[in-house]
């Protein structure tokens, strides 16, 4: 056992300043550096209470690690500082390089997602399933954790070394389900390690080197891997755990079979490129394809499996929140009460804790590495991202006014001046639901009541083919709303104007 002297002591390491400086900001939002001291002190007050050892954290913005900082050790022995280039392994966070490899192999049709997994895995033909009528295992029940597997975190995190040789003969051993495949969702390491068996299979090589050299090495991960105990030993976090009111020492697993569902070890300096790319990929645009994955293909993993679970838990503002989340591929979905929505992971392992919180909307992620036993921060980090969105560093990103909104727009205001929806190109639905003698009443008695009104006001979009309007007038406002009909001609399916609410 390694007792340290004092939690306090060594979490009073001074903090190690590595940040790569912010652009200067060009607008009223102070920069993000600016809010470094109040961040940091999330971070630096959830690791006493927490008692890790070190920790480090970065807040990626449009594409750049705009702050980075490491705080306390990575070794309690050595007292070495934790930096920007300290090595944490980040457990299941690694699944979202399993998932996005397997979407990758799908891009290049060498793999289905709604195929058997057995068909990739001849290991699992033989399997029994729990009921004659068991549909087979597919790679998109993997990708969800919908496979009827039971829960295995206890377990799953000490099969990290397990060897090739030992997975082949598990799958071919079968397991027993917790219930039928495609039923509900069911947090599977051992589904995520036949993933990691899939990307072999289907591509050739180990799991580790197709991801490694498809996916980390394009983006200048150059320090991100699988095999830990391979490298210099000096610049990684050690794991701890908390036990006795010290640290103790977890033993190091080496990389083996299961690391595709908690392998990796990175650096805040690598990881953020992982963060900045996967943000890239939002809003869809025509811009020319950059990355080693398609923005398409990227956008993919938010896409859930349908089973969805409301959560109710403090929010980062500390307000109890009704949150629903649904697990996607290789990430969770969060609809926030403050934040909106949140697309993240977290990692617990012997010795180590993480989350990545990414505001795909916003172009903003903030994630964190600790060195002890599944301290994951989550809190500190929401926490950030809060502080970051009330700073106006993270407004989500403004649906652009398509011409054919504007288009439509213009035609709403025309159809007020004249008091004469006709002047419209409306759709067949529009006189069906309220005929227009109707409607030209009906903008006549609104008239009436509200006087005058200043039209100029922009149109908020919804999508490029919906969006709503509010006008100030002589006596109290107007609110509108136009949407398009799906036909190519434009045509309205919704024109209306009522009274706006107080």
């Amino acid at each position: 056992m390694i007792r340290a002297v004092t939690a306090a002591l060594l979490l009073a390491t001074p903090t190690a300043v590595l940040a790569q400086a912010a652009p200067a900001a060009q607008s009223a939002p102070p920069a993000v550096e600016a809010l470094e001291p109040q961040l940091t002190g999330y971070f630096d007050s959830w690791m006493k209470r927490a008692n890790v050892p070190g920790l480090v954290y970065g807040v990626v913005k449009d594409g750049k690690l705009v702050l980075v900082r490491g705080l306390g050790v990575q070794d309690i022995v050595a007292k070495r500082p934790v930096t920007a280039d300290s090595r944490f392994r980040i457990a299941s966070m690694s699944k979202a390089f399993t998932a996005l490899a397997i979407l990758k192999l799908r891009d290049e049709d060498r793999l289905s997602l709604a195929a058997p997994a057995d068909r990739y895995v001849p290991e699992m033909r033989a399997w029994k399933y729990p009921t004659t009528d068991s549909p087979r295992v597919r790679v998109a029940d993997l990708l969800h954790h919908t496979a009827g597997y039971v829960e295995d975190n206890p377990w799953g995190d000490r099969q990290q070394p397990l060897s090739d040789a030992g997975f082949t003969a598990m799958l071919k051993a079968g397991v027993p389900f917790a219930q039928a495949p495609g039923l509900r969702m069911e947090y599977s390491n051992f589904g995520y390690a036949t993933l990691g068996r899939i990307v072999g299979n289907v591509s050739g090589v180990r799991y580790q080197d197709y991801i490694t050299r498809n996916i980390m090495a394009p983006l200048g991960m150059a320090t991100t891997g699988y095999d830990v105990l391979n490298g210099p030993q000096d610049i990684r976090a050690l794991g701890y755990r908390w036990q006795d009111n010290a640290w103790v020492r977890e033993p190091d697993m080496a990389d083996g079979a299961f690391g595709a569902m908690g392998g990796v070890q990175t650096s805040a300096n690598d990881y953020w490129r992982w963060v900045a790319f996967l943000l890239s990929a939002w809003p869809a645009r025509d811009d020319a394809e950059t990355g080693p994955v398609k923005r398409s293909t990227v956008r993919e993993i938010v896409e859930g499996s349908n089973f969805l679970q409301v959560q109710e838990r403090p929010g980062p503002s500390g307000a109890l929140c009704r949150t629903p989340v649904a697990y996607a591929m290789g990430w969770s979905v969060v609809e926030d009460c403050d934040l909106g929505r949140i697309v993240t992971h977290s990692g617990g392992y012997p010795g180590y804790g993480s989350i990545v919180m990414m505001l795909p909307d916003a172009g903003v992620g903030v994630f964190a590495f600790a060195n002890r036993t599944y301290a994951g921060p989550r809190q500190p980090v929401a926490e950030a991202l809060l502080a970051l969105r009330t700073a106006g560093l993270a407004p989500i990103r403004a649906v652009p006014v398509s011409p054919d909104l504007s288009r439509a727009y213009d035609i709403a205001r025309a159809v007020w001046s004249a008091g004469d929806p006709a002047r419209a190109p409306l759709a067949n639905n529009v006189v069906l639901d309220r005929d227009l003698a109707r409607r030209r009443e009906d903008i006549a008695d609104l008239k009436r009541q509200v006087g005058t009104c200043q039209t100029g006001t922009p149109i908020k979009p919804i999508s490029a083919m919906e969006g709503t309007f509010t006008w100030s007038c002589a006596i109290g406002s107007v609110s509108g709303r136009v949407q398009r009909a799906p036909t190519p001609a434009l045509s309205l399916q919704v024109l209306s104007f009522e009274l706006a609410k107080p």
